[in-house]
């Protein structure tokens, strides 16, 4: 997921800034300065424990799969041979019968920049699942994990990235050289790359089909991963998926360009249709026609012509149900923060960003802003972080006494977001990366209900890709909001997605 705040908007995953290069890694951009408020790191100069396995199985339709459940550690070095940093990774790796083929393995990454891999790992795809970010769930409910049947451990062996600063991975270098190596977007990207190369390269998986997803921030870093990784290290990804994906950070100015509200107001659209049970493919297909059409035309046009926009005002009030001097007051041009706080108002309660259908009670009802966090980030930290520390340290036996960090807040407030390799997004080098290799599948999948990564987006950007790429980039949404996959009943639709592309591609 991205870890986002209202105010200032928080996104969910790591970017790194280098100083020194890595041994293994090209040199760096030079040009890459520490800023001197970087958060301290919380880690010791030590290294991380040594690799534990321990084996484990679960019944997906119908069959029983053998598998051993792995947290291990890539150790990253300076040009000098000296360590820099540990990455934690969780690995579950099917066993094989003898003479039975190579199996694909899937990398998977969230977001923030601050956020471990556990939403992917146990909300999502992995073996093992917690129930959390729905409406109705609470930070105290019971961390038990279950058997997770949707996982993709069917479709591949699956090795779960903690950037650093996040889960158990820690930096072994002082706070500025900290952010000059992992704090920044380009050297974020290098990194990472280098750590699924070593894994391959420790594993001996380097001729195996490979796969990466990313979710949220880790939507931006997917591209530009798979890009780095075919063009830099030499290692070709057969597909990738991007959920929820954080691809386009500049969308236009709200003032002038139309796209910034195209892009939010379908979501908010489905929100209510969503609460009234009308919420279905055929019907977002005509909110997403009416969107590219008639209100994007009448934004463009501007309050000229008053007729059309009194139509398109009333127009999105039917859509979304909203209080029409609410839509009158806005000009139809539905902020999200202001969208949050107008759409429970009188229940008392405020919606979340992630999908505004869960909700929590507002605590400061009358202040003009909102000042509590968001509610499905204040109800998933919890349950994630018991269930998979108690998973790590007990199930595996990989033993630690360091802070487990599900959301890292420092991580995220020592990012650079001054960088213009952040400000222009990945969408160049999904381009690039799919030109490249005409066989590289792109899945992206979004929930209807996301504001904090809209799937119009998405859709805006295949609109603009050329028609020979186009036919590489799929879309598809479900219910739900940005961690739509936390809903059991999307288990089984994503599932199909992951085993059509490893078969196919």
């Amino acid at each position: 997921m991205t870890l986002r705040r209202l105010a200032p908007a928080l996104l969910l995953l790591s970017l790194p800034l280098f100083a020194q290069p890595q041994q293994d890694a090209p040199p760096a951009d030079k040009s890459a300065a520490a800023k001197p408020d970087a958060a301290k790191p919380d880690t010791k100069p030590e290294g991380l424990p040594d690799d534990k396995s321990t084996p484990q199985t679960i019944t997906v339709n119908g069959k029983v799969l053998h598998y051993t459940a792995t947290v291990g550690t890539i150790h990253l070095k300076d040009a000098m041979d000296k360590p820099t940093g540990d990455v934690m990774y969780t690995a579950y790796v099917l066993d094989k019968d003898k003479g039975a083929p190579d199996r694909p393995v899937l990398f998977a990454l969230n977001g923030g920049p601050g956020a471990s891999s556990v939403y992917l790992n146990l909300g999502a795809i992995g073996p093992k699942h917690i129930v959390f970010g729905n409406e109705g769930d609470s930070a105290s409910d019971p961390a038990t994990l279950s058997d997770n049947p949707g996982t993709w451990l069917d479709v591949a062996d699956e090795v779960f990235i903690d950037p650093i600063g996040t889960g158990f991975s820690k930096s072994l270098v002082d706070e500025a050289t900290t952010k000059k190596l992992f704090y920044s977007p380009t050297p974020d990207i290098e990194y990472l790359s280098l750590v699924i190369y070593k894994w391959l390269v420790k594993n001996d998986r380097l001729l195996d089909k490979k796969y990466l997803i990313g979710e949220s921030y880790g939507g931006y870093r997917g591209p530009r991963i798979t890009h780095y990784l075919q063009s830099q290290l030499g290692v070709a990804m057969n597909g990738l998926v991007l959920v929820s994906p954080y691809l386009n950070p500049e969308e236009g100015d709200g003032n002038l360009s139309p796209i910034p509200w195209m892009v939010t107001l379908p979501s908010i659209t489905a929100a209510h249709l969503e609460a009234q049970n009308k919420l279905t493919d055929d019907a977002m297909q005509q909110v997403i026609a009416y969107t590219e059409g008639e209100y994007a035309s009448t934004l463009i046009a501007g309050p000229k012509d008053k007729s059309a926009t009194d139509a398109m005002i009333a127009k999105v009030t039917e859509m979304t149900g909203l209080d029409p001097m609410f839509v009158r007051y806005s000009g139809g041009r539905l902020e999200t923060g202001a969208y949050l706080r107008e759409v429970h108002r009188e229940e008392g309660e405020i919606g979340s960003v992630y999908d505004s259908n869960v909700k929590l009670p507002d605590p400061y009802p009358y202040s003009p802003y909102q000042q509590s966090n968001d509610p499905i980030l204040e109800s998933i930290i919890a349950p994630t972080t018991t269930a998979m520390v108690d998973f790590i340290t007990h199930t595996v036996g990989w033993k630690t006494e360091a802070r487990y960090h599900a959301l890292s807040y420092d991580v995220n407030n020592a990012w650079d977001r001054n960088s213009e390799d952040l400000r222009k997004g990945a969408v160049e080098d999904l381009r690039e990366s799919i030109a490249a290799d005409p066989k590289l599948s792109v899945l992206i999948v979004h929930g209807w209900n996301d504001l904090s990564c809209p799937f119009m987006g998405s859709v805006l950007t295949q609109n603009q890709l050329p028609a020979k790429l186009a036919g590489q980039v799929q879309i598809h949404e479900f219910p739900g909001g940005h961690m739509f996959y936390t809903r059991p009943a999307n288990g089984s639709g994503l599932h199909q997605l992951a085993a059509t592309m490893v078969s196919t591609h």
